[in-house]
């Protein structure tokens, strides 16, 4: 999994605490980062409807899903990222040995496993339920 991750939960449940529209400038000030940062991680959230643009000298992003129904696992969805992932596969499929031909295989099904389940935990996971553990109370 990536930074883009943290950056839209983050992006998200602040655009939904404010409940206003924020620049890319705002976002990344709040978040950490930099504004370039945020608008490739807020153009992915915009292509699955999560969030909207307003254009002009007040314009920026704004939340249009209900929190209470984006989970986290809609998050990873829009960015297209995968949770555990490898970058290097060990052995080689053209060698004689079952160990080495095989290895890389397997070690893909195992990830993929687990990929699926931390993808049904993060069904179990809101904005709104993210918002109330760092704020400590529900949204007015």
């Amino acid at each position: 999994m990536t930074s883009e991750f943290t950056i839209a939960v983050h992006a998200l449940v602040y655009l939904h605490h404010k409940d206003t529209v924020l620049s890319s400038e705002e976002l990344a000030e709040n978040i950490c980062t930099n504004p370039a940062r945020v608008r490739k991680v807020m153009a992915k959230l915009k292509k699955k409807n999560l969030v909207e643009t307003k254009e002009g000298i007040k314009g920026g992003y704004h939340m249009v899903a209900d929190a209470r129904n984006v989970t986290l696992r809609h998050i990873c969805d829009a960015l297209e990222d995968e949770i555990v992932k490898a970058s290097w596969k060990s052995g080689n499929f053209d060698m004689d040995c079952m160990i080495a031909s095989g290895m890389a295989g397997m070690m893909d099904s195992i990830y993929g496993d687990m990929n699926e389940l931390c993808k049904k935990h993060l069904e179990t996971i809101t904005i709104e339920d993210v918002e109330k553990k760092v704020t400590g109370c529900p949204k007015k």
